[in-house]
């Protein structure tokens, strides 16, 4: 058996900073060294990629590139693309949550400065630095045509590729090299842009090793319609012959909504992706394994059978069920990059299918406490756990444990009480208990309810397209008392590095 772990999840968009959003700088620097005081070994986040309409981490531009909104400006000055002043006359944001709006103008002004310096006084070793990211294999896949639909999205003003130059839309040849010539200057830039987050990247990913901390990532099953994956890749997805999709993704009725989820991402044709032992997905894992230590595979449902909505509707409620890749999917990825550090996001609706699947691939399950007390005996309470799984509080997707507390029915408090105890005061601290005592190999707790925040820091609220994936910490809100609380809780539990109980 897995040695036991506990972890916290915190989007890097979350951390504290100056700057309007968390990014991969000193801040995320002094969250690893709070991790390591509480005894943490796994930071849980959610996708990095970069985002598009609502700011949804789960429908970037791309399945490969970075968050040009995580690069810290900090660092750009520490490592010499940017001048100490360029950073002294920040506008003031407002603490604790996110305005994508202002924050992305300001700091795309930095990007653009920090490039304009490189092109004109970058060091010999800064410029090999760059060529030997363009060069590398790692981005052969994805770079090139990231850089030309990022350059083309910005000149047309939209990402929805499919409004663009038809011969463009339709990747004419002869189109998309008079492209990259009228916006070589702009390629370049996006160019320079993913080598900086990537750079950072590589150092906050080496500091939480060095300090016995894993990363667990994020991968949705899904990538957004106006990204470059699907523009690049269209006859892997259920496109028209004007590259509209003709159907799209979401969930029925679930517990987050009355008539179902309607995502709107495009779907595979699995039959044209199996042609090639699903050559696109091995690469989009290999780009993660590079660099997660675990990755959370979004949806995992969907691999056994997937909910298939007609592109018109305004709902998922009237969709159909259709059969996905299976275990062949996972067979194949396996056959190319030996054992899959995966962890399966297996909620929603559950049948017996998709318990098949997860038994078939190995991989360990997640349970929700939050979700265990609907009914008698849930498969989410601590007692029906199995060691070969990730137990959270609540997810991304939850409300917060006091947010959650403070909607129960009478009978569904009485239930947690009975279960869990106490009464409900520091219901955040009785769940985190719960979950650091279940059987389940890895324990996860959102920041929000380490530190008993209410419905106003939910990260998301499914269904709501506006105003989520905004909050933040402020500074000073992790402190060393909670670092030695949770310590203390993972001593107790068996969940800490050092089994000792000083």
């Amino acid at each position: 058996m897995s040695a036991r772990a506990a972890g916290v999840l915190l989007h890097p968009t979350s951390l504290p900073g100056r700057f309007g959003i968390g990014d991969l700088g000193p801040a995320a620097i002094a969250f690893l060294d709070f991790l390591r005081q509480a005894e943490q070994t796994v930071w849980q986040i959610l996708p990095l990629g970069p985002t598009g309409a609502y700011d949804s981490p789960y429908n970037c531009l791309s399945a490969f590139a970075g968050n040009p909104l995580l690069i810290s400006p900090e660092v750009l000055v520490a490592d010499g693309f940017l001048p100490a002043t360029s950073l002294q006359g920040a506008p003031r944001f407002v603490d604790g949550v996110v305005d994508y709006q202002d924050v992305r103008a300001h700091r795309e002004a930095l990007l653009l400065e920090a490039w304009q310096l490189f092109q004109s006084a970058a060091t010999p070793a800064q410029r090999q630095a760059l060529q030997e990211f363009r060069e590398s294999p790692d981005q052969r896949l994805w770079l090139d045509d990231w850089a030309l639909f990022a350059a083309l999205a910005a000149r047309e003003r939209t990402a929805d590729w499919s409004a663009w130059d038809l011969d463009v839309v339709h990747r004419n040849e002869a189109a998309l090299q008079a492209a990259r010539g009228r916006l070589e200057d702009a390629i370049a830039f996006q160019t320079f842009v993913q080598h900086l987050f990537f750079s950072q990247w590589k150092r906050l990913r080496e500091a939480a090793a060095g300090r016995g901390i894993q990363i667990m990532g994020d991968i949705p099953i899904y990538v957004a319609y106006g990204s470059a994956d699907v523009w690049a890749h269209q006859r892997l997805f259920h496109l028209d012959e004007d590259g509209r999709p003709t159907v799209v993704a979401g969930v029925p009725p679930d517990y987050f909504s009355e008539t179902g989820q309607l995502w709107g991402n495009p779907l595979y044709r699995w039959d044209v992706l199996a042609e090639d032992g699903y050559g696109w997905w091995v690469e989009r894992m290999r780009a993660s394994f590079r660099l997660f230590d675990l990755v959370r595979v979004d949806h995992f449902r969907a691999f056994a059978s997937y909910w298939e909505v007609p592109a018109d509707h305004r709902t998922a409620l009237n969709g159909v069920w259709r059969k996905g890749p299976g275990a062949a999917f996972f067979e194949a990825l396996r056959g190319e990059l030996g054992e899959l550090p995966i962890v399966a996001e297996d909620l929603g609706l559950i049948d017996e299918e998709v318990r098949e699947l997860l038994a078939a691939t190995g991989f360990p399950g997640m349970k929700v406490l939050q979700f265990g007390f609907y009914e008698e005996d849930g498969a989410h309470l601590p007692h029906n756990h199995g060691t070969h799984a990730v137990v959270y509080t609540g997810t991304h997707d939850n409300d917060t444990a006091r947010g959650w507390w403070a909607r129960l029915k009478e009978e569904e408090r009485v239930r947690v009480h009975d279960y869990l105890g106490g009464d409900g005061s520091v219901i955040e601290r009785d769940l985190a208990r719960a979950a650091y005592t279940s059987p389940a190999e890895r324990a996860i707790v959102p920041a929000q309810d380490l530190l008993g925040l209410g419905s106003e820091a939910a990260m998301n609220q499914p269904g709501r397209a506006a105003g989520n994936w905004r909050w933040r910490l402020t500074d000073g809100q992790l402190r060393p008392i909670l670092a030695k609380r949770l310590a203390r809780l993972a001593r107790l539990t068996g969940r800490a590095p050092q089994r000792s109980l000083e």
